[in-house]
């Protein structure tokens, strides 16, 4: 089964902490200092904000899928799409471990597919021996899609 992924840059994680828990009725499932994530049943959607320099908006879009099979299935069909696909496999990013695949569309959106394997106490670790700063601004963009992409 997939869930969708949508992850929106904002200017203000207070006020959008606030007002996201109010719409969804239920505080997120991570919260750090400048990242927050919802892990939606209804509907079925992965939620995720944050605030980390870049321009406020969307960020990216994406599914989430539960296993490998999952994984390669959305594979395949991003190949049928004639785009320029990016793995990413045990990449860190968003406090977790995950495979990926990242595709931009026609008009330049981001869409990453992924599956998580795990979570990771910063937003993103450069390698198994040197995390990232957690200083949001020694990062340069918002989020961790490849520069085809985001």
């Amino acid at each position: 089964m997939k869930r969708f992924h949508v992850h929106i840059s904002v200017d203000h994680l207070d006020q959008s902490l606030k007002f996201y828990s109010a719409l969804f009725g239920q505080a997120p499932t991570v919260a750090k200092p400048d990242y927050a994530k919802w892990m939606l049943e209804d509907p079925r959607v992965n939620f995720a904000i944050s605030a980390r320099g870049g321009e406020a908006g969307i960020d990216h879009l994406g599914f989430q899928v539960d296993d490998e099979a999952g994984l390669e299935a959305v594979h395949a069909q991003l190949q049928q799409a004639g785009k320029a696909i990016i793995a990413e496999p045990g990449t860190t990013c968003c406090y977790a471990k995950s495979d990926k695949y990242w595709v931009q569309d026609p008009t330049g959106i981001a869409w990453e597919t992924f599956r998580s394997l795990g979570s990771i106490p910063t937003f993103k670790q450069n390698s198994a021996s040197m995390p990232e700063a957690e200083d949001a601004s020694q990062t340069a963009a918002a989020c961790c899609a490849p520069k085809c992409c985001g």
